[in-house]
């Protein structure tokens, strides 16, 4: 169902790949399990294997801080992946049938601890993403005279102008990364509050709480863009730290509404400015 919804054939006799769209390989992760970073260098070295050089990596999760460094690596080899949800609709035939399924691609997090004494802030440096969704050959557009269109390509999202001599002209409307970012939000102390979950006792019929295995991202600071204020802060105010050790959260929504986070474990540093 997967292979339908991304429009690629099934194929067989590989140890990672279940799929080819194009002339992309398509590998898939695990239903319950974030893509790890052991998959990811196993798919790269089934690439070496058989000189495969264009992969895509669909997974429902993957596993925090895999990127932008194990791309980097692939493409030392001459290998380009790229990373995309599964969305949770792939399961919809109707959408399914309808083309209605859009794997967006994986987006990744830079951001830096600032110390002041013993207090921290959070510094966003960079958030990049690799949109594409259409081509940019005007040659693929059907645009009627004095008519636009809005196109995303390669990371960035351009407007495209048929004027009234057929000309076309573009114009980018992303001019940086923080374009990109609608809302972004940190939790000065992740892993301090656990998720529990209720589970039945077959026995009795009575409920205890178990731990998840996972933590409650909590909003402490944000920053977002307004209808009437685009403005964006890229950097929190000051926190004292919580611990001698302890573990950033940082969680970005773009301007599609897919979110990314990104964890930063800190060291605190007294007095450094």
């Amino acid at each position: 169902m997967i292979l339908e919804a991304y429009n690629a054939i099934p194929i067989n006799n590989f140890r990672n790949f279940q799929g080819k769209k194009q002339n992309r390989f398509v590998a898939i992760g695990a239903i319950d399990l974030p893509v790890s970073r052991n998959h990811i260098i196993e798919i790269i070295q089934e690439c070496k294997e058989h000189r495969i050089r264009k992969v895509d990596i669909l997974g429902f999760e993957f596993e925090m801080g895999l990127f932008p460094s194990l791309l980097a690596d692939a493409k030392q080899n001459s290998i380009e992946l790229s990373p995309k949800y599964i969305p949770v609709d792939v399961f919809d035939k109707r959408a399914t049938t309808k083309n209605q399924i859009v794997f967006y691609d994986v987006a990744y997090i830079e951001a830096i601890p600032v110390f002041q004494n013993e207090m921290v802030s959070v510094k966003l440096t960079d958030f990049s993403v690799y949109y594409n969704e259409s081509p940019l050959n005007p040659e693929h557009l059907t645009l009627k005279r004095n008519s636009k269109k809005v196109i995303v390509h390669n990371g960035q999202i351009i407007e495209i102008f048929k004027d009234e001599r057929d000309k076309i002209a573009q114009k980018p409307l992303t001019k940086t990364w923080s374009d990109w970012i609608d809302y972004w939000s940190v939790d000065f102390d992740f892993e301090r509050k656990k998720e529990l979950i209720r589970i039945k006792n077959k026995n009795d019929n009575k409920y205890s709480q178990e731990w998840s295995g996972n933590y409650i991202f909590e909003n402490e600071w944000q920053s977002f863009r307004t209808r009437n204020d685009r403005r964006l802060e890229l950097e929190t105010s000051f926190r004292v730290c919580p611990k001698r050790k302890f573990k950033i959260a940082i969680k970005v929504v773009d301007i599609y509404g897919n979110d990314t986070m990104d964890i930063v474990t800190v060291e605190s540093r007294k007095n450094q400015t």
